[in-house]
């Protein structure tokens, strides 16, 4: 089954569900959004990526700002990158690269958006991509990501996840974590004093069932 056009989210709330699905709800539910330094280092990096059309390197060629669609997982957006590499049969390879400030992280957010990405290529020019990369403005380096089976299936089970967390309407409880500390919406989600007030209901609820 494929979504509609009309039906069609973000592609980057995928990285926001992995990272934290209040965070996700709260921008693609709520239209929140609130920007850190940390998020105007990495709209810098975006915009010089968005900077040019495309470029030549002898067997690469570079496009900036690729628009990009999957109907059968309900997804829109851009890629910062995509570089086609000539094979040796002529044919062009498409190699996606997203741009990230910081460094890699421990969960897989920015490998799923990638994933996702190399899939809507996949189904819009039918051609298979095997990897990709992400490249981190703190270590200037790159990191090979490879679209094996494991991935893809949690960038699909990803995708659905966010449907669903859409439809719902629904905005997840807070939890704070050390995470919390490098998210733009701290202030907005407010998730220590969400969490004491949760902890406050439970324990209230729990008095009242035990007397």
């Amino acid at each position: 089954m494929n979504y509609s056009v009309n039906d069609l989210i973000q592609l980057s709330a995928l990285q926001h569900l992995v990272f934290c699905e209040r965070q996700c709800a709260l921008i693609h539910i709520e239209q929140l959004w609130s920007e850190n330094v940390l998020t105007a280092e990495g709209r810098i990096m975006h915009d010089k990526a968005d900077s040019n059309k495309y470029e030549s390197r002898g067997n690469v060629r570079i496009d900036y700002s690729v628009p990009m669609r999957s109907l059968r997982l309900g997804l829109i957006g851009k890629a910062d990158v995509v570089e086609f590499h000539k094979t040796d049969a002529g044919t062009w390879l498409p190699f996606p690269v997203e741009y990230k400030r910081g460094k890699p992280k421990t969960d897989n957010c920015d490998r799923v958006q990638l994933c996702a990405q190399a899939i809507c290529l996949e189904e819009m020019l039918n051609v298979e991509i095997m990897a990709g990369a992400l490249f981190y403005g703190q270590t200037r380096r790159r990191e090979d990501v490879f679209f094996d089976k494991t991935l893809r299936m949690e960038t699909e089970d990803t995708a659905k996840k966010v449907h669903e967390l859409i439809e719902s309407g629904i905005t997840p409880k807070a939890e704070y974590s050390k995470k919390c500390k490098s998210c733009s919406l701290l202030g907005l989600c407010m998730p220590k004093t969400c969490g004491k007030a949760r902890s406050v209901r439970n324990y209230l609820l729990t008095a009242m069932e035990e007397k």
